[in-house]
């Protein structure tokens, strides 16, 4: 037959979407047909008789073989959360991560975890994230790959420190009093955080995590900031900063927020010109003339050293026609300040920037001081007047600007954001962002300087932790030069792939933005910054033999060292000698200490090179490479990156920029091959989440309900569910209706499961099963459907698009299954003998399906496919489904030539249905009618013979007998419905290409219906069919 020789074809043709127009495809006319079956148990009724109790067909149900099976159909309440915390400890979560690694594999999939930070209690975001990897690792150790996943917090820096000590503040304290509190109240919330974790059905080590404050780290740390400090990446400077006067530290970019709504007190200053510029003086201007700038920052006018324009701009001289006051501004501008001030301004003379070098200003405030006028590329008309009020110590650009023309830094502001003696007595202690901004206004106004001010909302730095204003402010500190690193990290960037691709353009853009990077904080909760400073010059003393020393103390002692032990133990006397050094009582040891950011941007030093050495079989611990071979580059050959970096998208700016930047520097390479870019978790109405706003979603609620009764226990795969199914690369919404449909999804996926478990009663597949060959072709044709579902499947997991898995599942479990082939083979199973070749056939796909949809659902929700594995058959007890491996898809099972025969037979099907709307098919003889030709032979490989009511074909149809012939009879009744159409078979890749018309025609059946099974089999209606006769006559 054709069936024999198509069989081979060696690509597969999917036909859903091609054949839509032919009534929307397969799985569509399957919609059509199951209501039209004789009454069987659907997946959700697995408990119905198919005769009532009492009735004469009654007397057959002990004869049928209906679905039967201890899972339950639904969990809840308590029960529920008992269950998935029996099924953490039956089935060897704990163990799972450390089984997996010492088994043999060939690959390795490593993904790197961001640490969280231990400040607080578990969350929805860390629930998103944590689980997002989870999904990943479970699917890549599934596979067959050997995972490498430590789990690591992030555990110094001021919001610790600052939760730690509460209301009592820093006052009175030590470092080491300090660095207790904040040390003991990390490891309360790594507890919490980590039990949530675990709860959440994580997989991983958890006595094997690794934590910033944890003295091998440290050494680690240390050793990537000597080698950026000896390839001159790192390097102290005095220079402006962000400085958090509530913090009482340097910021780095990745430590600010901006807030939109900021306010602050905008003014236009007048600087009069004592000296004209001489372009200007040749045309014969008179003296008086006043220079105009603006400032959203009054307070830093004391400390103007100079007023910026445009070289390439043009300016005006221009007259007020209210009181002859004559004002320089930008050409451009004139228009918007005549507005401002509500006078006309009349044009006086008109200059380029460049004409304007060599003028020299009067400050406003300070008597005497007088100001250059300067050239810079900064100038912008956008807003103010085109001139710019230029404060070295307090802009970047304007540092760069007194860097160029040797201007003087002076800092008028101390560490709490108040004016110091050099701003003078009236300045003195005055909050700059305060009553020093109204001092500074109420002097400019005494003086005559102040034409206007306003109100401006904009944008405005603020510390991320305390939620306050920043200032910048010059102070002596630690930088990275990232602007030398930004070109190599770019490159690097190029070969790193990014989901969603769009993240990419950020990323760039971060760099971009960031040309040098602070790294030292004045604080006492974090790593020490490794260096000693002399007395007498303050010069610093750091190198590769100081660093190395210390990197062995913290490995040994940890970092508290740095305080605990006394000076000599830090710096011995071999030390300062290969250093080349004077007496230990030369020197002071630092006070700061290192950015978190940089912390956690070395943890590939700790964790990803661990992991290479670990390849090299040292095993002796985590961080066994560290101190022995500390002078041993970290560069080395072997490709110690992470396959891949999961993170928020706020980490774009923060742990995927500083890991970036600290790789690059050491080892001129990404730390990951791979990045994903996740949104934030937000309320149902997209609201951020809020304690203010009572939207917060608690995680532990979520899985084991609220004090209100109302508020139900939906158990830690609900979550995963509502992790797995979000679109993870916008932001993700969760509230009671998502949980509620996440929790429906999995109530409907467990009747699938329980329908496939409850016919697999009594089956053992490993003695029962049927070779392929030898089963019927829907049989066939549905393990050719699972393997396309798991390449699917597979592809998506591979994407870390969880959702699309879900998509897929839910998409093959509607159309492919319940609507299609269970409706199809209940017959079969309910009513054939037990042991007969067609139910076995069954049975033997039913048992993949049930397999490879427990296998594929395990990632998302690994309780419920453990909870499914301990109820199929076909393995031993005490076996666990995520040590049995992937989907077990079998190439024999792809048959494309197959797939055209039950399409075809499906497309004709249609048109019988269509032709007999609201009628019940079983009640009819079918006679289908095709010429001679491949659509011809394909039906006849279902049905052998002219006639028949128990070929594969009648089963497909659903209908009492099926007549196949190359005419329709000549006798047919005058109301018959009839029907005709087309099927296009195509067939190894086009080669063969046939348009096969057919006819169809419908004549109600004159056989009875059967008590038994219920077919329009029978002679009549007080006697079984033929095959249930045979049944029922060998059980008695």
């Amino acid at each position: 037959m054709l069936l024999c020789r198509v069989s081979a074809v060696s690509q597969t043709l999917t036909r859903w979407g091609r054949r839509s127009h032919r009534g929307g495809g397969l799985l569509h006319r399957a919609l059509s047909f199951s209501s039209s079956r004789c009454h069987v148990v659907s997946p959700g009724e697995v408990s119905a008789k198919p005769a009532e109790a009492g009735s004469a067909p009654g007397l057959y149900r002990d004869t049928v073989l209906l679905p039967r099976s201890e899972f339950p159909m639904r969990l809840t309440g308590q029960k529920l959360l008992d269950r998935e915390l029996q099924i953490q400890q039956e089935c060897g979560f704990a163990d799972l991560y450390s089984w997996q690694r010492e088994r043999k594999a060939k690959k390795e999939f490593c993904l790197h975890d961001g640490p969280p930070y231990a400040n607080g209690d578990p969350h929805v975001g860390h629930a998103l994230n944590k689980i997002l990897k989870d999904i990943r690792n479970r699917f890549e150790m599934l596979r067959g790959r050997q995972v490498h996943y430590i789990p690591g917090w992030d555990c110094h820096g001021l919001p610790i420190e600052l939760k730690a000590l509460g209301e009592l503040g820093t006052s009175g304290l030590s470092p080491m009093q300090i660095r207790q509190k904040a040390r003991q109240f990390a490891e309360g919330a790594i507890a919490r955080q980590k039990a949530a974790f675990q709860r959440w059905g994580l997989m991983a080590d958890w006595d094997q995590c690794y934590y910033t404050y944890d003295g091998a780290y440290e050494a680690a740390q240390l050793k990537v900031f000597q080698e950026m400090h000896g390839k001159g990446f790192i390097y102290q400077d005095y220079k402006p900063v962000f400085w958090s006067p509530s913090s009482r530290t340097a910021l780095a970019e990745a430590e600010l927020e901006y807030n939109p709504e900021h306010v602050s007190r905008a003014i236009y200053a007048t600087f009069p010109l004592s000296t004209l510029p001489p372009e200007m003086a040749s045309e014969g201007l008179e003296s008086g003339v006043s220079v105009l700038v603006w400032t959203t920052q009054p307070w830093t006018i004391p400390a103007n050293q100079a007023v910026c324009y445009m070289p390439n701009a043009q300016y005006s001289v221009v007259k007020r026609a209210d009181n002859s006051q004559l004002l320089l501004v930008a050409t451009e501008r004139t228009a918007s300040v005549a507005a401002l001030l509500a006078t006309e301004l009349e044009s006086i003379g008109t200059f380029t920037g460049s004409q304007l070098e060599g003028g020299i200003c009067k400050h406003p405030t300070i008597p005497d001081k007088e100001v250059p006028l300067l050239p810079a590329n900064h100038v912008t008309m956008a807003k103010g007047t085109g001139l710019v009020h230029t404060a070295p110590a307090h802009g970047m650009e304007d540092y760069s600007v007194a860097s160029q023309f040797k201007l003087p830094v002076e800092c008028m502001v101390d560490e709490d954001g108040k004016f110091t003696d050099l701003a003078g007595p009236e300045l003195q202690h005055l909050c700059v962002m305060t009553e020093g901004t109204d001092k500074v206004i109420s002097m400019l106004a005494e003086c005559g300087a102040l034409l206007k001010e306003e109100q401006c909302v904009h944008s405005y730095p603020y510390d991320w932790r305390t939620k306050q204003p920043v200032v910048i402010r010059p102070s002596k500190q630690w930088f990275i030069n990232t602007a030398s690193l930004k070109d190599k990290a770019k490159e690097a960037l190029q070969k790193v792939r990014v989901l969603p691709e769009s993240a990419r353009g950020s990323l760039l853009t971060m760099l971009d933005r960031r040309t040098y990077w602070c790294i030292s904080r004045q604080r006492s909760w974090g790593v020490p910054i490794p260096v000693f400073y002399h007395r007498e010059t303050g010069e610093a003393l750091i190198n590769k033999h100081t660093v190395s020393h210390l990197a062995e103390l913290f490995k040994e002692k940890g970092s508290d060292c740095w305080w605990e032990l006394p000076i000599e133990t830090l710096l011995p006397d071999q030390v300062l000698k290969n250093s080349k050094a004077g007496p230990v009582t030369d020197y002071v040891r630092g006070e700061d200490v290192l950015d978190i950011w940089f912390d956690s941007g070395a943890s590939w030093a700790a964790v990803l090179e661990e992991k290479m050495e670990g390849d090299a079989e040292e095993p002796e611990s985590r961080l066994s490479w560290l101190p022995a071979p500390l002078r041993k580059p970290l560069a080395s050959e072997s490709d110690s990156r992470a396959d891949a970096y999961v993170e928020g998208k706020d980490q774009i700016g923060g742990w995927f920029q500083s890991s970036l930047l600290t790789s690059v520097a050491v080892r001129n390479k990404a730390p990951y091959k791979s990045l994903v870019v996740h949104g934030f978790a937000v309320s149902e109405k997209g609201e951020k989440m809020s304690k203010s706003l009572g939207n917060v979603v608690d995680p532990d609620v979520v899985i084991n309900g609220g004090k209100d009764p109302s508020v139900p226990a939906y158990g830690a795969d609900v979550l995963r569910w509502w992790v797995a199914e979000s679109n993870v690369f916008s932001e993700v919404q969760i509230g009671p209706t998502a949980l509620n449909s996440a929790r429906d999804s999995i109530g409907k996926l467990r009747n699938t499961l329980k329908f496939l478990l409850g016919n697999l009663q009594g089956f053992d597949p490993r003695v029962q099963a049927v070779d392929p060959k030898e089963m019927h072709y829907i049989d066939q044709y549905m393990l050719h459907q699972l393997r396309e579902y798991s390449i699917k499947v597979t592809d998506a997991y591979s994407e870390f698009d969880a959702g699309r898995a879900i998509r897929v599942l839910q998409a093959f479990i509607t159309r492919d299954l319940s609507s299609f082939y269970f409706s199809i083979i209940k017959d079969r199973l309910y009513c054939d003998p037990e042991d007969s070749l067609g139910r076995r056939s069954c049975q033997t796909v039913l048992e993949e399906i049930l397999d490879g949809v427990t296998r594929s659902i395990a990632p998302i929700l690994p309780h419920l496919a453990e909870e499914v594995y301990l109820h199929a058959p076909g393995h031993d007890g005490g076996e666990t489904l995520f040590k049995s491996g992937w989907i077990k898809s079998s190439s024999v099972w792809r048959r494309p030539g197959l797939e055209e025969a039950v399409e075809g037979a499906c497309a004709i099907r249609d048109s019988f249905l269509s032709s007999i709307p609201g009628k019940n098919a079983a009640q009819y003889d079918l006679t289908i009618a095709i010429e001679p030709g491949l659509l011809f032979e394909l039906m006849e490989s279902l049905q052998e013979e002219a006639t028949s009511t128990s070929s594969q074909l009648a089963e497909l149809m659903t209908v009492a007998r099926v007549n196949l012939a190359s005419g329709l009879p000549r006798d047919l009744p005058p109301d018959a419905p009839l029907s005709h159409g087309t099927f296009l078979i195509n067939l190894e890749g086009g080669v063969i290409r046939e348009d096969s018309a057919y006819s169809i025609a419908a004549v109600p059946t004159s056989a009875a219906r059967c008590p038994r099974c219920r077919r329009y089999t029978a002679d009549s209606a007080d006697c079984l069919c033929p095959r249930c006769q045979t049944i029922v006559s060998q059980a008695h």
